[in-house]
């Protein structure tokens, strides 16, 4: 199936932005609990915010919907309420233990890059919705770690920094256009839905956040992915120099140069051209 030119996707409304004003927050879990620098954690806590991420995920009864990060649950309760049960992923030991006191969650708790998501939807007997407030210091690992199941997820709904987001839905030509764009457009088709200011989390991060919507396109044609991936960081290695200079070598000892045109910086190529020089680069490397 043909898809649109990636930069006729990318247009979208701008993210919606929650008005200032009084915003009273979610009573915290029972008993204190200190955030801890090592996991990365800045608990959600306005609920004009958490009102408006969980009607954007729009969340339905029977859905098998895995949410990572809950911390103290600010998100978890309203997703419960709508859809009845939910599967969480929580490394925090301590937070773990006041999720399990809900019997309508299944808790996973682990570092989220060692669980199998496609086991987990092999297990709920479909696709999942996955949501989260992603831990600022490793979202793209996270976001990598979740590509290579695209095709078993409807949707993802995650809060990450906005300056991330802003990479991922980034159309070619300009600064913020790069490697996490190309693998992540290859795949889904992103849109920023909602912009949150500092002050909506506890304690509150020192940069802007945003949610970002992540749908998995239909009728992808197949590609290598450690090959596409390899080919982006090349090309991506030197941003101010031409093709020629970095992904230019990197073609001619693989003997796929073609007619691909390097005499363009990495940021000026469109998703699709870097998918249809990934298919034809012949999986053996001629000798050097």
């Amino acid at each position: 199936m043909a898809q649109k030119p990636r930069a006729e996707r990318r247009a979208a409304p701008e993210p919606a932005r929650i008005p200032s004003g009084d915003r009273p927050a979610y009573p915290p879990a029972e008993g204190l609990h200190q955030a801890r620098k090592r996991f990365g954690q800045h608990f959600l806590a306005d609920t004009a915010v958490i009102d408006a991420i969980v009607a954007a995920i729009d969340p339905r009864p029977g859905e098998a919907i895995v949410e990572i990060g809950p911390g103290l649950g600010a998100m978890t309760q309203p997703l419960l309420e709508r859809c009845g049960r939910l599967t969480v992923i929580e490394l925090d030991r301590d937070l773990a233990a006041k999720l399990r006191r809900e019997p309508r969650l299944d808790v996973i708790e682990a570092d989220v890059l060692t669980v199998d998501f496609a086991a987990l939807a092999g297990q709920a007997g479909g696709k999942l919705r996955v949501v989260g407030n992603l831990p600022y210091n490793i979202s793209s690992p996270i976001l990598f770690h979740l590509l290579p199941v695209a095709n078993r997820v409807i949707d993802q709904t995650f809060m990450l920094q906005k300056e991330v987001v802003e990479r991922m839905a980034a159309a070619p030509g300009g600064k913020d256009y790069g490697r996490l764009s190309v693998m992540l457009q290859w795949r889904y088709d992103i849109e920023a839905i909602l912009d949150v200011p500092p002050e909506a989390f506890e304690p509150p991060p020192r940069v802007d956040s945003a949610v970002v919507r992540m749908q998995p396109l239909p009728g992808v044609e197949q590609v290598d992915a450690a090959l596409l991936g390899e080919l982006v960081t090349v090309a991506f290695s030197q941003r101010r120099k031409l093709l020629r200079h970095t992904l230019g070598r990197w073609l001619d000892a693989r003997g796929a140069a073609g007619d691909f045109d390097l005499q363009r910086r990495a940021e000026e190529v469109p998703v699709a051209e870097y998918l249809a020089l990934a298919r034809r680069i012949p999986r053996t490397v001629a000798p050097q």
